[in-house]
């Protein structure tokens, strides 16, 4: 309660869009503020939410075999995992330990080069083909999350080579072909869990379109006072998540927070918003968040479908098969870009965004 009552009063003293702006122009991130040797969690960090220290429990989410000979059973755990947690662990997923490992240490190149080299990738315009900021909602969240993001479209239109960072191109460019590949898997298997043909969500392209984010979450020196990441759900189809061993990633299960230890060699697999407005909630979206740690850094990699921030027409809304006069649908149609875009404009303020599209 003391804790509180300091990050309040520091909070109010202080003019915060000055700060943020100051702190958006220096192009270096938090990682910037690190290399300055900050002892204090500067005031455009702290977050004042009562439910940061909630004590959490250890949690083993289901890890699914996609090497498995039986196929039945691979889907039916893949549904179970799907409509009552929305996370779920993937081993046998044909994405060699060795490609992960350097995935994450490209990304921690990226993050750890020279400062001047980096500086050139920072823009808040999403349309470049290299994004490199500090929280993309810096200037509308109530609070600015312990995190730096790079981030770049890898599909359906992937960027030239020579348009990617030197440091971490050619182990990115890879490692999204892999990904791309599991996700073809991933939504063939999805599509059987819901009791469609194999090929339903390929043909409606959830599987086409992919965002390469890498993420790096320098050593706080007080995190009991800031977020790594605030609570969240994601917003395309499905997220493909590869992290470190430092940990810190929550997921929200039974109104508990509860951690995710990282598995060596898994990837975190979750659903994601518009994968359930497609089930008509038959397949959840679930808040997860990331905490800040004295250890660092916490690099990982998230890898969204459907992020494609080309404005297609395609209309998507709840499948027909999985509605019904008993089961009537409850979200209206949307295009990919539409919700992208609503939701880029949104701040992580812990309301889902899903609510802008319910009937």
């Amino acid at each position: 309660m003391a804790t509180t009552k300091i990050a309040a009063s520091i909070i109010e003293s202080y003019d915060r869009a000055t700060e943020l702006d100051a702190f958006d122009q220096t192009k270096s991130g938090v990682q910037g503020l690190v290399d300055a040797g900050v002892q204090q969690v500067p005031s455009i960090f702290i977050n004042q939410s009562k439910t940061i220290h909630k004590t959490s429990t250890s949690f083993k989410l289901p890890v699914i075999d996609l090497g498995s000979i039986d196929r039945a059973l691979t889907v039916e755990n893949i549904r179970v995992a799907a409509e009552n947690m929305g996370f779920f662990q993937v081993v046998n997923h044909g994405i060699p330990l060795s490609v992960m490992n350097e995935t994450l240490q490209g990304v921690r190149r990226f993050h750890e080069q020279d400062v001047e080299i980096k500086k050139k990738f920072y823009t808040r315009d999403a349309s470049h083909t290299v994004v490199y900021n500090s929280n993309f909602d810096l200037f509308s969240s109530p609070a600015a999350n312990w995190r730096d993001t790079f981030f770049s479209v890898m599909a359906p239109s992937p960027p030239k080579a020579e348009e990617l960072p030197e440091v971490c191109r050619d182990i990115q460019i890879e490692y999204s072909n892999h990904v791309l590949k599991l996700g073809g898997l991933l939504f063939r298997l999805i599509s059987e869990a819901l009791g469609l043909k194999p090929n339903y969500l390929g043909d409606l392209d959830c599987d086409k379109g992919v965002a390469f984010f890498g993420h790096y979450y320098p050593a706080c020196p007080q995190p009991d006072l800031t977020m790594g990441t605030t609570k969240h759900t994601d917003t395309g189809f499905l997220t493909v998540l590869l992290q470190d061993e430092i940990g810190g990633l929550q997921i929200l299960y039974q109104n508990q927070w509860v951690d995710v230890p990282p598995t060596p060699g898994a990837l975190v697999i979750n659903i994601s918003d518009l994968l359930q407005m497609m089930s008509n909630d038959k397949l959840k979206s679930v808040e997860h968040r990331v905490m800040a740690n004295e250890k660092g850094p916490r690099v990982s990699v998230a890898c969204f479908f459907g992020t494609s921030l080309v404005p297609l027409t395609k209309l998507y809304g709840p499948i027909k098969e999985l509605v019904s006069n008993e089961n009537p649908p409850k979200y209206r149609k949307t295009t990919v870009h539409d919700y992208m875009q609503y939701s880029f404009s949104r701040a992580l303020d812990g309301v889902p965004r899903l609510y802008h599209l319910k009937l």
